[in-house]
């Protein structure tokens, strides 16, 4: 089956009577995943948003708990959101993305409750890459920009229309209700890779051996730990909890925060593990590139370029690759 691209509104509009919708737009002059009817311009052509989806899951301010007390008494209550949400058009690196928040989240024996709800409650609906931008890499990263695979629904470019392929009991229902505006006919689009090519063959193995390797005392002095790389990266899960309080009453929160912050690991006594940049870029990339392989199986980094195209001060993570590529096994 497949759906014309002059039907996409009418079935964006059946979707939001069933959930928030949330696509790719231009808001503002800002791309990212807003909810359909936001006012604005759908981008399903942009390769990335430059804001990922990642907060339909994992928002940049979530209330956890609201409180009361009172001379005698205590209440806590935990603060639940089960509305339904579809993420349409994000590509298969934000996919990915989902997959290792869904690792950190969901497994090894832990789960978080406010991200499992929201999860549950979530479509996603992917759409092929039919071109890649100078600093696309994700197929070096183990992903398939033509292919989202762990997507509810994988639409496929065919120039006029979209085939669709429905591959999760979530994704099923959507063609259900499509149904009305899908017709017959297939199609295949032309395989795309990306022209950025990186090697990264042993090379988690090879950074976890490179801990305090002469290479980290490269690169560091430009960063200026705004902390922008975090911000726009789909995969970054780093998180601060806080409360707000008013009298007797009050609400806690977790909110986004950043590893090439400061203040991130500084502990109650004033000490930092971290002390300087260096240390802090060391601990991103090798959470990117090594430790998160090592633990999940799976590269953090989902190769979307995002860090690459928006560092203000153009700290590269694929030029770190290349460079740690040719270091001596033994360096």
């Amino acid at each position: 089956m497949k759906l014309s691209k002059s039907k996409v509104n009418q079935a964006l509009d059946m979707l939001a009577k069933e959930a928030t919708v949330l696509v790719p737009m231009i808001v503002d002059g800002v791309s990212k995943f807003a909810p359909w009817g936001t006012e604005g311009k759908l981008a399903l052509d942009i390769v990335n948003t430059l804001l990922p989806p990642k907060d339909a899951l994992f928002p940049q301010t979530e209330k956890m708990y609201k409180y009361k007390v009172s001379a005698e008494t205590a209440e806590v209550k935990e603060i639940t959101d089960s509305d339904k949400q579809v993420v349409f058009g994000l590509r298969s690196c934000d996919m990915h993305s989902i997959d290792c928040m869904d690792a950190v989240f969901l497994t090894k024996g832990y789960v978080d409750n406010f991200y499992s709800r929201k999860r549950e409650n979530l479509t996603t609906i992917a759409i092929n890459c039919t071109k890649s931008n100078p600093t696309c890499f994700c197929d070096s990263m183990g992903v398939d920009p033509n292919n989202a695979a762990s997507a509810d629904m994988q639409l496929i470019d065919i120039g006029d229309a979209y085939v669709v392929e429905a591959r999760t009991e979530k994704g099923k229902a959507v063609e259900a209700l499509w149904q009305p505006l899908l017709e017959a006919g297939e199609g295949t689009a032309t395989p795309i890779s990306c022209e950025l090519k990186l090697d990264m063959a042993g090379l988690p193995a090879k950074l976890r051996g490179m801990f305090e390797s002469d290479i980290w005392d490269d690169g560091y002095q430009a960063c200026i730990g705004c902390g922008t790389c975090t911000y726009i990266c789909p995969t970054c899960y780093c998180f601060d909890i806080n409360a707000e309080n008013h009298g007797q009453e009050g609400v806690q929160f977790r909110c986004w925060d950043s590893c090439m912050f400061s203040e991130y690991t500084r502990m109650a006594g004033g000490h930092n593990p971290r002390p300087s940049k260096k240390e802090r870029l060391r601990n991103r990339f090798m959470h990117k590139l090594a430790y998160f392989d090592e633990r999940y199986n799976k590269n953090l980094c989902a190769g979307c370029g995002r860090c690459v195209v928006n560092c203000p001060v153009n700290i590269d993570i694929t030029r770190f690759i290349e460079k740690v590529k040719e270091v001596p096994v033994n360096g």
